[in-house]
């Protein structure tokens, strides 16, 4: 009767282990299901792909660098009302002339400026400068992008700058004579470098904010010179053209005159033999 008990102890204890293990695995693969899923996470990231890099939108944000040009020729019946017109426009769009030339030659009068136009002024100063003429004989206007040139200057420059930063704190910690030399002469020539940098970006720059613009305009005077002629001076003309003909044709003729003595000799041979034969 012990043993059977004993027996039956054993089998109840070993039932009972068997189903705390089970039990344990059943919780554990329930928990192992239950763990948060990586997609969640992934879905995050997806989402925050097109978000996540800011580099494009910089780029999109920095203002383009353009510089602008324009030559413009016309012909006008009054220079002065023209250049009044174009020096209201020179003060609307707060422009300012740099050269104005004028001269004459066989036909016409002619006036030449050279203006600078504030690049946010520059189609405003064109369409005042445009009005009352009825076409233009040159009408060039230009547009070059130049930002990737202004960032790639830029980029470079502060570069430079930084490199400099980095000599100049090796500079403090130098104590030889010979290693304080040589990092002067770098940082010189980096000095260089940057200045010359600076000194690109400022002219890239005023080309950008300030449009050059050239302007001809002319005035024909030909047809006008000739309706205050007279007959009379057209006349007295013709006769001095027609001696000036007679004295330039005696010139030529007394520039060749050893031909025209040798041509005389030699007609007068030939009309003497030819005397002679009608003699015989």
């Amino acid at each position: 009767m012990r043993r059977l008990f004993f027996l039956l102890v054993l089998v109840l204890i070993l039932l009972g282990c068997s189903k705390s293990s089970a039990s344990a695995e059943e919780n554990y693969a329930i928990a192992t299901v239950q763990l948060p899923p990586k997609s969640s996470s992934d879905s995050y990231e997806k989402n925050a792909d097109p978000k996540a890099p800011p580099v494009p939108k910089e780029k999109e944000q920095i203002e383009q660098k353009i510089i602008k040009e324009a030559t413009l020729k016309f012909e006008t019946d009054n220079l002065e009302n023209s250049f009044s017109q174009i020096q209201k426009a020179v003060a609307n769009s707060k422009a300012r002339i740099i050269n104005d030339s004028e001269g004459k030659d066989f036909a016409t009068l002619f006036r030449n400026l050279t203006i600078k136009v504030p690049s946010q002024n520059f189609d405003r100063f064109i369409n005042d400068v445009s009005k009352g003429v009825s076409y233009f004989e040159v009408k060039n206007i230009s547009a070059q992008d130049v930002t990737e040139e202004y960032i790639d200057l830029t980029s470079r420059l502060k570069t430079k700058k930084k490199l400099e930063e980095r000599y100049l704190e090796i500079l403090k910690k130098a104590n030889k004579v010979s290693e304080i030399l040589e990092i002067e002469e770098q940082i010189s020539t980096i000095r260089e470098e940057i200045e010359s940098k600076e000194g690109q970006l400022k002219y890239l720059e005023s080309r950008v904010s300030e449009s050059t613009i050239t302007i001809e305009f002319y005035k024909t005077i030909a047809e006008k010179e000739g309706i205050k002629i007279s007959y009379g001076s057209k006349l007295w003309t013709a006769i001095k053209s027609g001696f000036f003909s007679l004295s330039d044709f005696l010139i030529s003729l007394l520039s060749v005159w050893p031909f025209v003595i040798i041509f005389c000799v030699f007609a007068y041979f030939i009309r003497r033999r030819l005397k002679r034969r009608k003699k015989e």
